[in-house]
């Protein structure tokens, strides 16, 4: 199946901004969170198709996942 991953901010450091992805059916955000090296323990937020999902989350065809790390500052 095929998913859109938008990546954001650090992110996209060494990566990409947009990019469709091929995954087997069934897979879930984390395996595509592994797939691309993002650190687990950076993600902020999670979007699929506009809504919040986690790291269990199934994706589905068609699916656009957004990753944003953690907001830092002082």
């Amino acid at each position: 199946m095929q998913v859109t991953v938008k990546l954001f901010a650090g992110f996209r450091v060494g990566r990409f901004k947009t990019r469709v992805i091929e995954l087997e059916t069934g897979a879930t955000v984390e395996q595509v969170v592994g797939k691309l090296e993002v650190p687990a323990a950076e993600i902020g937020i999670l979007i699929c198709n506009g809504r919040h999902v986690d790291l269990h989350s199934e994706l589905q065809e068609g699916d656009i996942l957004s990753v944003f790390p953690k907001v830092g500052g002082g």
